[in-house]
């Protein structure tokens, strides 16, 4: 039975506003992967850490905290972390800890565990949302409305790139204010400011950040425009599959 044609109207907007969090949260977890840190540290002009700490460092710290943030552990996983012995945090940031031997004080664990908890979520969203999608598809291949759907899938990676096109460009002119708008949405006040000699700006200072807006931005581009325009070009398909769903024989 056909639906009416409100209703696959619904159904395909609907599939257009889910792609682009799906897509744009998809690029957020390939980030999250010991291969971009690789990358990333290994990038021209990347700024060194003036208190000491070497790429392999940074390597060795940066992927246990990506590994923390994709885990089920509790905090201890990084606040039983120390530097290597005979080294410590820095004077500044020592002079706020009880055990400076320690690799992170108590404000960067306090970042790390709301982090985690935002990536949890996000997690979450990008699961519930593919989800979604296919047992959207799979209603549109039952419910004879697979060219809405696929229009939904299309439009949808135009949208993205569109958004994402917008928010590179803004990354480019003004990171500064994106970063902190970032941060003022998912993060309470006061709660994710550090001196640079703490160990979290020593792993990722700003650079790292901008690169990384960059990176998920083109990344979920990428997709986007193979779903906007890669389904665009296979209008054939797209015709193959209405008939399949109407049950034409041709």
């Amino acid at each position: 039975m056909k639906l009416p044609t409100i209703l696959e109207k619904i159904l395909g907007w609907i599939v257009t506003l889910i792609v682009p969090v799906v897509l744009t949260l998809l690029a957020v977890r390939l980030v999250l992967n010991p291969w971009y840190v690789e990358f990333e540290y290994r990038t021209p002009n990347f700024p060194a850490d003036e208190y000491g700490f070497t790429r392999e460092d940074r390597l060795k710290y940066s992927k246990i905290d990506i590994e923390y943030l994709l885990n089920n552990a509790d905090i201890s996983f990084l606040g039983d972390l120390h530097f290597p012995e005979g080294q410590q945090a820095p004077a500044i940031s020592c002079q706020f800890m009880e055990d400076c031997t320690k690799l992170y004080n108590e404000r960067e664990l306090g970042h790390m565990v709301d982090v985690k908890n935002v990536v949890q979520g996000a997690l979450k969203v990008l699961y519930s949302g593919a989800a979604i999608l296919g047992l959207l598809g799979l209603w549109a291949w039952l419910g004879k409305w697979g060219r809405s759907y696929l229009q939904g899938l299309r439009s949808g990676g135009r949208l993205t790139v569109v958004l994402l096109g917008g928010i590179i460009l803004f990354v480019l002119l003004a990171f500064g204010v994106i970063f902190v708008f970032f941060h003022e949405i998912f993060f309470a006040s006061g709660t994710w400011t550090f001196y640079y000699s703490d160990t979290l700006i020593r792993l990722f200072p700003e650079r790292f950040w901008r690169d990384t807006f960059l990176m998920v931005g083109g990344l979920a581009g990428v997709m986007g425009v193979a779903l906007g325009w890669g389904l665009l070009s296979k209008n054939l398909k797209i015709k193959e599959i209405e008939s399949e769903g109407t049950g034409d024989k041709g």
